[in-house]
């Protein structure tokens, strides 16, 4: 059976909070990607039979070359996207070992909340990046 146009599919997605000292990382996705070149938290699907946290710990390996301790629930968001609707899960992670390196995304970035203005981030991110302009932290 094939699915139909108006068959969204919902997508579980990861992503994980870097604080060091008073700043955040932020990735770039790559240019070729559905919202290429917006910003992001670094993060990913979930595959079958992982839990939300080997996931992040999974996609930050494979994405930036670090080993996150992964903390406890910032916010979760539900986003519509034209072809699929992500539910979001942003935990705080610390990076246990490693330095971020540029696999996966175009660029990254150290960024304060003051400077989030700065930076287009995709969609989804926007209710999360409220919350921090607010100065809401872990």
């Amino acid at each position: 059976m094939q699915n139909t146009e108006d068959e969204i599919k919902m997508v579980e997605v990861v992503a994980a909070l870097i604080w060091d000292k008073d700043k955040f990382l932020i990735c770039q996705r790559p240019a070729h990607k559905a919202r290429g070149l917006l910003w992001e938290f670094v993060g990913g699907k979930m595959e079958k039979g992982e839990t939300k946290e080997q996931t992040l710990v999974r996609e930050c390996k494979e994405e930036l070359a670090v080993t996150l301790e992964v903390g406890d629930v910032f916010m979760e968001v539900v986003h519509e996207y034209p072809d699929m609707i992500v539910n979001l899960t942003l935990f705080n992670a610390t990076i246990a070992d490693g330095m971020p390196q540029l696999i996966e995304h175009n660029d990254l970035k150290w960024i304060t909340c003051e400077e989030i203005p700065e930076y287009h981030f995709c969609p989804a991110d926007t209710e999360i990046l409220k919350e921090l302009a607010k100065g809401k932290r872990a």
